[in-house]
């Protein structure tokens, strides 16, 4: 059976104007559509401003109260970054009408956990964008729409969701409205009353939308939705509450923004590999160039909580020139994502996943520049083959020769060794352990040099990587450094 979740945003026209984690005014805020109040917080509602009163009323009861004129266009467009965000559940995610989403999850309780998970993570997605919601979860879409407009509910088997339809007032349903005086002159309170009309006489009076609104919801006719489409490329943008001035601060607007991104990569099954950040400033005649952040992935990734950590690390360290005033985040670079297979033996140290998110981390919290990798070149003398480069360079790196020992730790300058009783001697003496490796190498560029390589053995067991010097000639004093450190 088919398992629908219909999410309900009560709240919208309010929250578009007035986000969840803005300041809130100490007067109210009232949006108003045609002169006349749609919403009012609690604020405005407590000095008596109630829906369908006029803009002079509210002037009356609260005249410092904030007012709004209703756009269907910004709550559109909320809905939509809702919808988005909630791609990561399911790709069958559809726009309704009353400010309403409908999801089918049928395939995807299995792999979030059952439908309490599924729902509770919906409520967390949802909440970090900023609205209100009620959600109900029933085995028709129409049908979860309609329990959701009067609240939490879930049903799971046919015969509860009609006793639960059967209660609800029939102006719950669109197609029935136009037609409510003539309902209620029949003495018709609920949907059960409606339904027990004749049909012959429903269909002739009021059309066949109506029958066809109830019984999809019934689930005796099948429903057919629009799914959202996902766009090729992913770029969206955010207004902020108000004039930020401060990096630290956009972070809560800017994880909207990677909800939404988390969902298209979900529902288009990519992997992030780079995103870009732009923070825009002031416009008009003292327009000021948007501050960038580059956001570079050593590992694909579509986890909402790993790109926010990364992002709170850029702007912990960002510099504004001035106040920022809204922000856009773009996936540059994306790739098939491969969803990483569990091993029955756990790696020692962590996953080649968990080494590169503790790059990333390290890059975002210190900068591409502080960070370096290993890259070795192909030079026989050990101080020339050892070379670093940033983490984010794409130098080669030349592997060293084969089957020849080298140590962990080289030091960057070699030190020149004591001898005692004809021995090299660090702490104890040092005992040889392997065959010589000659280097005789630099005539190239001026710096040659001329050593024997050996492992050497201290009494407490520890091995250092020591050379000598060859001499020139036979009489001159034999030199020993010590130029590495065995893990």
């Amino acid at each position: 059976m088919a398992v629908f979740v219909a999410i309900f945003l009560p709240r919208l026209s309010l929250e578009v104007f007035r986000p969840r984690w803005s300041p809130r005014t100490e007067h109210g805020c009232v949006v108003l559509e045609r002169d006349k109040v749609v919403v009012a917080d609690s604020m405005a509602r407590e000095a008596g401003v109630l829906p369908g009163m006029k803009r002079g009323g509210v002037t009356t009861l609260s005249p410092d109260a904030l007012m709004y004129d209703r756009s269907i266009e910004r709550e559109r467009d909320m809905q939509r970054e809702v919808a988005f965000g909630l791609l990561r559940f399911s790709p069958q995610v559809a726009l309704c009408d009353e400010e309403t989403i409908v999801m089918d999850v049928t395939a995807s309780l299995r792999l979030f956990g059952g439908i309490r998970q599924v729902c509770a993570l919906m409520r967390e997605v949802v909440m970090s964008i900023g609205v209100t919601i009620r959600m109900s979860v029933a085995p028709t879409g129409q049908g979860a729409w309609l329990l959701a407009k009067r609240g939490w509910c879930r049903v799971l088997k046919m015969p509860s969701l009609e006793r639960n339809l059967n209660a609800l007032p029939f102006t719950v349903v669109q197609e029935l409205r136009g037609f409510a005086d003539w309902f209620q002159g029949l003495g018709c309170r609920v949907l059960a009353d409606i339904r027990r009309l004749p049909r012959a006489g429903l269909k002739k009076r009021c059309g066949v939308g109506l029958l066809d609104a109830l019984d999809r919801a019934y689930g005796l006719s099948p429903e057919l939705y629009q799914w959202l489409e996902m766009p090729p490329t992913f770029s969206a943008r955010t207004e902020l509450p108000d004039r930020v001035e401060h990096a630290d601060a956009i972070l809560f607007s800017a994880k909207r923004l990677i909800v939404q991104l988390c969902g298209w990569l979900s529902a288009q099954q990519f992997a992030l590999t780079h995103a870009t950040v732009s923070l825009e400033h002031e416009r008009g005649r003292e327009a000021i160039e948007p501050t960038t952040l580059e956001i570079a992935l050593a590992e694909p990734t579509w986890h909402e909580e790993h790109l926010v950590r990364l992002l709170k690390e850029r702007l912990g360290r960002t510099e504004l020139p001035a106040a920022v005033l809204a922000v856009r985040l773009t996936a540059s670079s994306v790739q098939p994502a491969e969803p990483p297979s569990d091993s029955l033996f756990l790696d020692p140290g962590g996953s080649a996943e968990d080494h590169n998110r503790l790059i990333e981390l390290l890059v975002a919290r210190l900068g591409t520049e502080n960070v370096e990798r290993a890259a070795p070149t192909s030079d026989h003398r050990p101080e020339m083959a050892n070379r670093w480069v940033p983490i984010q360079n794409d130098a080669k790196v030349q592997a060293p020769p084969p089957g020849l020992p080298r140590p962990t730790w080289l030091l960057e300058k070699p030190i020149k060794l004591m001898m005692k009783n004809h021995r090299p001697f660090y702490g104890s003496p040092l005992r040889l352990v392997s065959t010589g490796e000659r280097i005789e190498a630099g005539w190239h560029d001026s710096e040659a040099v001329t050593r024997d390589y050996y492992v050497a053995e201290a009494a407490d067991k520890s091995c250092y990587w020591i050379y000598r010097e060859r001499p020139v000639v036979k009489t001159e004093e034999v030199r020993w450094y010590l130029h590495g450190l065995f893990g």
